[in-house]
């Protein structure tokens, strides 16, 4: 046989690789890809796969003495980013006493992290990695509006096979759920939708791609019972815990409120209830029912956004905002301010006005006593001879309630502290949590 020219056979590659390629994908028909084939195909790179170590020590006798033995341990679990910066949401139980965290993204790089705050209660948890790039997020959806019965779709790192999809519809709604005597949880989503050990903190999805619950339990011993935690409640648990690590350094002044828009298809919006006076929310114009959309290079759907703009913020500089104020957008700067700097802040003039140091409880923690609350203030100390200890006040109360609002954030006392009209709140009342039960009285007087 006469054998061909070199050339030839590389001018068929050429020819033959390229459309090879083309027919491959050509040859996919468009109904193939679905809408379930296209969430993945967005969300995927958003989703992380999480690894970490535990060091438990155990003690082993040796003759007279006992010698600590180390034991190590791997754990799995998953995540959501958040922001492109790299912060990241799970579970609490996937972070809980870990020695170290790595996390792989989808392109398969990995990375340290840290845990920047958890909440045992909440079951939540963000930590954060050093990615040197800008990392893909997933689009927000909410759980006001699930039907039972959708289509939902659930990626993780399931027993360790990482970026797992499976799919299911929504089972039931506000399911409580109490998996031991320790860890129970309130108004799960229930799904039929596969979830494994290492599927906890990853993302439930709906046929649009947007994230409406976050993987957190299943039923031991069934099949097909599957639970997580809504979309809106994680937003506001996150928020929350972000809020009272900020608030001890660098109160802001004002009270924000989540809300749903839902002529808007849904949306997430963000509304101004309440600014303090003499506060960097008051010198920066702020006014109670403005809606916040930006803030600095954030756009702010949701109270989240606020506190996820606010990290890592340098004290004695100014945060662009943008709000919408009826029809109108206006922008302001919002001066930011340390509570390390000079100048009285919310745990000052709770101190010197009233006599107690406060801390923030979490809204889940107050409602196992009193569902109605939405959170309160932990009494850690009484001065003596103060308002608060002529009140009665002890070390463990709560203060819920101050004149006729609520006190969850130390920025609410500084609110009734620093009114124009505090003379005519005299006596001024309070509300306590003690003992499961509401006690309620007066302060007859205030120091100065």
């Amino acid at each position: 046989m006469r054998r061909q020219p070199w050339w030839i056979y590389s001018v068929c590659l050429l020819w033959i690789i390229p459309n090879a390629l083309w027919a491959s994908d050509a040859a996919i028909p468009s109904g193939r890809r679905t809408a379930i084939v296209q969430v993945v195909e967005r969300a995927k790179t958003s989703v992380v796969n999480i690894h970490s170590e535990r060091i438990t020590y155990q003690s082993t006798p040796n003759g007279v003495y006992s010698t600590p033995i180390q034991n190590r341990s791997n754990g799995m679990g998953t995540g959501i980013i958040i922001d492109p910066r790299g912060y990241i949401v799970t579970n609490h139980h996937v972070v809980d006493d870990v020695s170290s965290l790595r996390i792989r993204l989808h392109d398969g790089s990995t990375y340290s992290a840290k845990v920047i705050v958890k909440e045992k209660d909440k079951d939540l948890a963000l930590i954060k990695i050093d990615a040197n790039k800008e990392l893909p997020t997933i689009p927000l959806g909410t759980s006001s509006d699930l039907m039972v019965g959708e289509t939902v779709i659930a990626i993780g790192n399931a027993f360790g096979y990482e970026h797992t999809v499976s799919v299911g519809v929504i089972s039931s709604l506000n399911r409580d759920v109490a998996l031991n005597k320790e860890v129970s949880y309130r108004s799960l989503i229930q799904t039929d939708a596969s979830i494994n050990p290492g599927n906890s903190g990853g993302p439930l999805l709906n046929i649009d791609g947007q994230l409406i619950g976050v993987n957190v339990a299943i039923r031991a011993g069934a099949q097909g019972i599957s639970f997580a935690i809504p979309v809106d409640q994680m937003l506001g648990g996150v928020s929350e815990m972000l809020a009272k690590r900020r608030s001890q350094e660098l109160p802001i002044g004002f009270n924000y409120r989540d809300w749903i828009d839902v002529r808007r298809n849904p949306v997430h919006c963000l509304t101004v209830e309440r600014v303090m006076p003499n506060t960097p929310a008051a010198k920066a114009g702020l006014k109670p029912g403005d809606v916040i959309v930006q803030a600095g290079s954030v756009d702010v759907k949701t109270s989240l956004d606020l506190e996820r703009a606010l990290l890592d913020m340098p004290t004695k500089d100014r945060l662009p905002l943008k709000v919408k104020r009826g029809d109108e957008q206006v922008d302001l700067a919002f001066p930011i301010k340390s509570t390390n700097e000079p100048g009285e802040v919310a745990g000052d003039l709770a101190w010197r006005r009233l006599g107690v140091k406060l801390a923030m409880v979490s809204k889940e923690t107050v409602r196992r006593e009193q569902p109605h609350l939405q959170g309160g203030l932990k009494i850690l100390e009484v001065r003596q001879g103060s308002p608060a200890d002529k009140a009665g006040f002890q070390p463990g109360d709560v203060l819920v309630g101050l004149h006729i609002w609520e006190s969850t954030q130390p920025d609410h006392v500084a609110f009734v502290l620093n009114h124009a009209d505090l003379r005519n709140f005299l006596p001024l009342a309070y509300h306590l949590l003690r003992g499961g039960q509401i006690e309620k009285g007066h302060f007859s007087s205030l120091d100065d």
